[in-house]
């Protein structure tokens, strides 16, 4: 049951009447009807978030930017403010979650300002890309991430992080300063490439690195905007109209896809991910189409498709080491 925990049931409370209280001091039913697509676009987005180690943006931004033409910065911006809503929802599922372990997520406080510090950067270095290249960028690491996220064998067997040597600590370090790099961009994708590199170089459950990588999002989120609306002054009153649109929407569906994670073997909607994404990267290239855009898009996707292969073979390679090592049996696998 969703609603099991009492502290998770006293923050949805709150968050709903927070809710309320800020729709009727800053938008109408009126606005609301005539922008239904944000909340219907984070129906899908927000549980995806819950669901899976891509956060609401992976939905939102090729949705709004790729598909309905909108800006990208406020596609990037709604993407940031919607998942401080829904993945904080999903996290303190998360945490307040009877079997977890709180201490498993104390490396967070040190991930959170690393990934940060990326995101600072990426916002003073990276924001006058051409916004195609943007885009590019964006479907194919999702498309070719969701690829090898089903189709390869990726079970770790650790439920929790350990860092055996300062040279695993900088791979984490630089893995994410540039998610934080790429959220600037996108208003997602730090939990992407932390989830990559906790099952493959660090051996974790699918579920345990999940987790890990929701929490992560939803603090760089809520850091994010926070600097667009108080460091920046970049929001505008009708992002806060079409974030509050949304809100209630990705506070309910994000923990819920979480508790869905938790209780079921999910193979069937990996597939829908996987279709979705690989949707994204067809339309980007088809419609409209132009020569600028089918380069930037294959070369990203053959680099990301090499990368996610190494990785994935890495593990598969250290997990065989470790069966075929007569000290360490390996243990079995509780997702079945």
């Amino acid at each position: 049951m969703i609603f099991k925990s009492k502290l998770f049931s006293l923050w949805f409370g709150l968050a709903l009447l927070a809710w309320i209280a800020l729709f009727s001091a800053f938008d109408s039913i009126g606005f609301f009807m005539g922008h239904w697509y944000y909340p219907a676009v984070m129906v899908l987005g927000a549980f995806v978030a819950g669901l899976t180690p891509q956060g609401g943006g992976a939905v939102a931004f090729p949705a709004l930017s790729v598909f309905l033409h909108i800006d990208r910065v406020l596609a990037r911006d709604f993407s940031m403010m919607i998942q401080s809503i829904g993945m904080t929802s999903a996290s303190i599922f998360i945490l307040t979650h009877k079997d977890t372990v709180l201490k498993d997520y104390k490396p967070l406080l040190i991930f959170v300002p690393v990934c940060f510090a990326g995101f600072l950067l990426g916002m003073l270095t990276l924001q006058a890309m051409p916004v195609y290249l943007i885009q590019a960028l964006f479907v194919s690491l999702t498309a070719t991430f969701v690829v090898a996220y089903y189709f390869h064998e990726h079970r770790g067997t650790e439920h929790r992080l350990v860092v055996p040597r300062a040279w695993d600590a900088a791979y984490l370090g630089i893995t994410l300063f540039l998610g934080g790099m790429i959220t600037s961009l996108f208003g997602t994708g730090a939990d992407i490439l932390l989830y990559t590199l906790l099952i493959t170089h660090f051996g974790m459950k699918e579920k345990s690195a999940t987790y890990v990588s929701i929490v992560l999002q939803a603090a760089v989120s809520i850091l994010g905007f926070t600097y667009r609306g108080f460091v920046d002054h970049g929001l505008s009153h009708y992002q806060i109209e079409t974030w509050l649109c949304a809100y209630p929407v990705a506070l309910f569906m994000a923990p819920f896809g979480a508790y869905v994670l938790s209780r079921l073997h999910v193979d069937w909607m990996l597939i829908a991910i996987v279709v979705l994404n690989i949707f994204q990267l067809l339309y980007f290239n088809l419609s409209r189409p132009a020569y600028e855009k089918t380069l930037a898009s294959g070369v990203f996707c053959l680099f990301f498709s090499a990368a996610f292969y190494l990785l994935l073979r890495h593990m598969s390679a250290r997990k065989a080491r470790l069966a075929a090592s007569p000290r360490c049996a390996p243990l079995p696998d509780e997702d079945g």
